[in-house]
């Protein structure tokens, strides 16, 4: 079978060899960032410091405050994933925006979480970074807990808890905080409301428009139950074909699911977005509170099904979501380095083992 044409990228300002690099080899995202939190067994008083020693509502739970008030910590799971073979380490920014943090009563120090948070995985990045190795900070863009499409009200299908100027908004004080931390590329993750994402896809591209700064952009979405839809009713395909008009770098799915229930997803999913590359990073299986992760695969069970993904020809970005951590991420790693990556404009060219 043919080779797929080399795929040309845009002028970008930041991370402009990661295209390329994504046609030579499999890249490896890191794991997950509250699973590594949980380790450390943080009271109430790590997540306040001393800065909100006083603050009236509790703290304990907001990992994004952690960049403040125990910048330590977050430093140092970056530097474990990156020890591990990760190239591109996620910003601890997953409930950063100001809607978010209004949950904690914090919403005006949403830009600062974002700014402290970049430049901490940008110090590590740039650390582990060597010429032969890049190493990439992806600024996180998580859900909201408001939905835009989603009534929080099961007598009333048509009330909303936000609207999409205010997650526009929102999405874009983020991003605008994480660009100026020095993240190198934009990740719209977990996404379960496809009318949230859009909001962020705006809020990035008129970022992008205002500041002339063009970051290649991943886009994630997450399929919540056996029916292959996420919660706001799409199927997978009809996922793509709602974010594809954003150009993004990668498509792909995360979280929610193990890999092996995740598989018919990203197989469909490589098969209609044959126009970019495919990212995957799912759970380590399903939750169980016996595990010392609170999930039930091990490192070698989520790096075994991993490869098989890799295998078949379905990916260009693995790595761990909920559950996951270093020795995850070193195994799936390990694994997949014997695989070429998904040929983009010919989604299931023939996997041959690299060379």
């Amino acid at each position: 079978m043919s080779r797929a044409p080399v795929y040309q990228a845009p002028a970008y300002t930041r991370a402009a060899g990661l295209p390329a690099l994504l046609q030579q080899r499999i890249v490896i995202i890191d794991g997950a960032m509250g699973t590594m939190i949980q380790r450390h067994k943080l009271t109430e008083a790590d997540f306040r410091g001393d800065r909100f020693a006083n603050h009236p509502k509790d703290l304990k739970g907001n990992n994004e405050l952690l960049q403040l008030t125990r910048p330590d910590v977050i430093s140092e799971i970056h530097r474990q994933y990156l020890a591990a073979g990760a190239d591109m380490v996620e910003t601890n920014t997953f409930g950063a925006t100001s809607i978010a943090q209004e949950d904690y009563g914090l919403g005006h120090i949403a830009r600062e979480l974002n700014v402290v948070a970049a430049r901490l995985a940008r110090e590590a990045a740039d650390a582990y970074s060597t010429p032969d190795k890049p190493r990439f900070v992806a600024g996180a863009l998580g859900p909201t807990p408001r939905t835009a499409s989603i009534s929080p009200d099961v007598n009333d299908p048509g009330a909303r808890n936000t609207s999409f100027d205010d997650l526009r908004a929102a999405y874009f004080e983020q991003a605008s905080g994480l660009l100026e931390g020095g993240c190198d590329l934009f990740l719209v993750e977990t996404i379960f409301d496809t009318l949230n994402a859009k909001a962020a896809i705006f809020a990035l591209d008129e970022l992008m428009e205002q500041t002339g700064e063009r970051l290649p952009v991943i886009i994630s979405g997450t399929v919540t139950d056996a029916s292959g839809r996420i919660l706001s009713g799409q199927t997978v395909p009809a996922f793509w074909h709602s974010v594809r008009h954003a150009r993004p770098l990668a498509v792909g799915l995360n979280c929610a699911l193990g890999a092996a229930v995740m598989r018919p997803y990203i197989e469909e999913l490589a098969k209609v977005a044959g126009d970019t590359f495919i990212s995957c990073y799912p759970n380590a299986g399903l939750p169980n509170p016996m595990s010392e992760t609170g999930f039930d695969e091990t490192p070698e069970v989520t790096g075994s099904m991993l490869a098989e993904f890799a295998q078949a020809g379905f990916v260009n970005i693995v790595g761990g979501c909920c559950g996951t951590t270093p020795e995850h991420i070193a195994e799936i790693a390990r694994r997949v380095a014997a695989y070429r990556p998904r040929g983009r404009s010919d989604p299931l060219f023939s996997p041959l083992m690299a060379a």
